[in-house]
């Protein structure tokens, strides 16, 4: 069989997979990896290094600086796109002829100013950008960052509209499809599940001892979140309640440490975290917008018990039929106070397997993205799009 060789722009370095930015495409990296695809890797970093680990994965290896800073900020372009610009790329794409993943819309320069005209390029929507930056302009309280939120997100409206004609485009959820047919009338775009480590549901019978909420605690919805269910469900509510992620600020801290009943972990290490997510009676993840799809709730449901959710946290997932889900404060206690008490059984943990392999499996999914590069068709986009 002719060789397959393959080009991956990333927006970061996807090694250690440990952030849910980069999991996906990790995962997807080595599955493509193991199925005998060549990979010329091109990575822009900036507070991640490059990793020797990738060797292992790649044929060749590119990290470009991501440019920081004022100078990059620009009110034609957004910020994430103008600070991934490098001449230095599109001279290495250019060295052969080959297909080439962009992933995210922060990689997408040289598909948008034309210079990747005649080769096969498949995008990679990791969100709705536009729409998740105007979330977090909305959840946002300083001036600062709200205006930047802001101003990213009317950029990227204009942007990814432009964009959305020019190319085939995955992305990761089936809200995210639809968003992007309705506003930008995207014709060939489908939905390409993330790639996950998670093969099994692990979830273990029977019950655990607290209920947790987890993320990066430093971006600003997760940490809304976490308040929220401070001040709004566990305040009158006793039932044991963890909060664990990263980077939290000592006014999260210091909430999660005025009741006896609740408390904090920072910066929890990976084994830790899954440790938490395992012994949690209820895994709890509201989410304030429902763009993408969010890997902290595959990560509970692949190995935790019991997940509560509200509606924005499965749109578009179809994770619906395996989570508990909620809307108003009244309604997450009247389910925290029922779930609490009803073991996790095995009948539960096969239903959620089916579940999640149908949607979740690692090589069904690697079959889409073949499809795509070297058999010459878009079945599963035209499928999607009715033809």
């Amino acid at each position: 069989m002719k060789e397959r060789h393959l080009h991956i722009i990333t927006h970061d370095v996807p090694w250690p997979p440990d952030f849910g930015g980069v999991i996906d495409l990790f995962y997807k990296l080595k599955t493509l990896h193991q199925s005998g695809v060549k990979i010329h890797l091109h990575c822009f970093h900036h507070k991640r290094p490059p990793q020797d680990e990738l060797k292992k994965y790649c044929e060749e290896i590119h990290y470009y600086k991501r440019k920081a800073g004022l100078s990059h900020f620009s009110f034609r372009l957004p910020f994430i796109v103008n600070s991934r610009r490098d001449n230095e790329l599109i001279r290495n794409l250019q060295q052969d002829n080959h297909p080439i993943l962009v992933e995210g819309i922060h990689c997408s320069y040289y598909l948008y100013a034309g210079k990747l005209t005649g080769r096969i390029v498949l995008l990679r929507l990791h969100n709705a950008e536009f729409e998740y930056y105007h979330q977090l302009a909305m959840h946002e309280k300083n001036p600062l960052k709200k205006f930047y939120f802001q101003h990213e997100s009317r950029l990227l409206k204009k942007y990814e509209n432009q964009l959305a004609g020019k190319v085939q485009i995955a992305a990761v959820s089936g809200q995210d499809v639809q968003l992007y047919r309705q506003i930008f009338h995207a014709g060939n775009i489908a939905h390409l599940p993330v790639f996950l480590p998670y093969t099994m549901a692990e979830g273990k019978a029977g019950k655990g001892c607290f209920c947790l909420y987890h993320g990066n605690l430093s971006i600003n919805e997760n940490e809304e979140a976490a308040v929220w269910l401070l001040q709004n469900v566990f305040k009158e509510l006793q039932t044991p309640f963890v909060i664990a992620g990263k980077d939290p600020s000592q006014k999260l801290s210091f909430m999660a440490h005025e009741h006896p009943h609740t408390c904090l972990v920072a910066n929890p290490s990976d084994k830790e975290l899954q440790d938490m997510i395992a012994k949690a009676q209820i895994n709890i993840l509201p989410s304030f917008n429902n763009t993408g799809v969010k890997l902290k709730l595959l990560n509970a449901l692949f190995n935790g018990r019991h997940c509560l959710v509200n509606k924005a946290g499965v749109e578009g997932s179809g994770l619906d039929s395996i989570c508990q889900v909620a809307e108003d404060a009244e309604d997450f206690k009247t389910a925290i106070s029922y779930l609490y008490n009803i073991p996790f059984t095995s009948e539960e943990k096969e239903q959620r397997q089916q579940v999640l392999q149908e949607l979740y499996c690692n090589q069904k999914n690697l079959e889409k993205i073949v499809e795509v590069f070297w058999l010459g068709g878009k079945g599963e986009w035209a499928r999607d799009n009715g033809d």
